[in-house]
C-alpha cells in the first residue's frame, strides 16, 4: 500500500481538516490523514473524528490497497467535512520509544559487527523491546549501554527524514537493519530514512521526535537470550 502518511513530512500535527471520500456504518477513507496506522513494533495512533453533528473515537486504522480505513468505535455514517485530531500524548510517547530504539540500534549495529533486527515491539506502558540477530554474549553488555543511550539522549541530537530512491537504498549499507522487513516504499517509489544527525541513517516508516532531547531518559530493564543467535533488549522511559 503506497500511502504518503501527514505524520511522516509534519509530525508535530495534531489537528487537519479533511473530507470523507469513502464511508461505511463505523468507517471512513479520509482525503488525508494524520494518524499513523501502525507497524515497524509501533502501536498505531489513538483519536477522534469530529463533525458538524458530533464526534467519534477511532478505534483502529486498516490498510487496504491504497486506502486507509478509520475504523469508529460506534457505528456512525459521517460524510462531508470533518476535523481528525490526533492523540497527542500518546503519539509523544511512541515518538519517545521510537527515537530511543533508534539510538539503541545504532549502537548495537556500530559495536557489534551490523548485528540486524529480528523484531520490535513498543508499549502503551512507556515501554519497548528490540530483538538482534547476536550471537551468545554476556548480557550485563548490553546493559552497559544504558549511560551511552542516555547521553545521545541528552547531547539533544536533531532528528530529521530524507526520503533516498529505493536502488540507492538497497546499495546503501546499513540503511535497512531489518532482518526480514523493510519500510514500503512512498507512492513515488523511493525510501523514507530517518536520520539521527552524527549518530544514525536508516530506513524506517514510523513517527520520531524533532531531536532527542526530546526524550525522557531511559532505563535498560532486561536483556533475555531468546535462542542462540536472539538477543532481546527492554528498555523503559524513566518517569512514565
Amino acid at each position: 500500500m503506497a500511502i504518503r502518511y501527514l505524520c511522516h513530512d509534519r509530525p508535530d500535527l495534531r489537528t487537519f481538516d479533511t473530507e470523507v471520500v469513502d464511508t461505511r456504518p463505523g468507517a471512513v477513507v479520509l482525503a488525508q490523514s494524520a494518524l499513523y496506522p501502525g507497524g515497524g513494533g509501533q502501536l498505531p495512533d489513538r483519536g477522534l473524528i469530529r463533525w458538524a453533528g458530533g464526534k467519534v473515537r477511532v478505534e483502529r486504522l486498516e490498510g487496504q490497497a491504497d486506502k486507509l480505513w478509520h475504523l469508529f468505535a460506534e457505528p456512525v455514517e459521517v460524510r462531508g467535512q470533518v476535523q481528525g485530531v490526533v492523540d497527542g500524548a500518546f503519539r509523544q510517547l511512541m515518538c519517545q520509544l521510537h527515537t530511543d530504539l533508534h539510538i539503541l540500534n545504532a549502537l548495537v549495529y556500530q559495536e557489534f559487527e551490523g548485528a540486524l533486527v529480528t523484531g520490535v515491539q513498543m508499549a502503551a506502558d512507556g515501554t519497548a523491546r528490540i530483538d538482534f540477530d547476536l550471537p551468545m554474549r554476556d548480557n550485563n553488555t548490553f546493559c552497559a549501554l544504558e549511560p551511552t543511550i542516555n547521553d545521545a539522549i541528552r547531547q539533544d541530537l536533531a532528528v530529521r527524514q530524507v526520503y533516498v530512491a529505493a536502488a540507492e537504498a538497497a546499495r546503501e549499507p546499513g540503511l535497512i537493519r531489518s532482518q526480514a522487513v523493510a519500510p514500503p516504499p512512498q507512492p513515488d517509489g523511493s525510501i523514507r530514512v530517518v536520520e539521527i544527525i552524527g549518530l544514525d541513517r536508516q530506513a524506517c516508516g514510523g513517527t520520531h521526535l524533532g531531536s532527542t532531547g526530546q526524550s525522557a531518559p531511559v532505563r535498560v530493564l532486561k536483556v533475555d537470550n531468546k535462542g542462540r543467535h536472539n538477543r532481546r533488549i527492554r528498555i523503559g522511559l524513566i518517569g512514565v
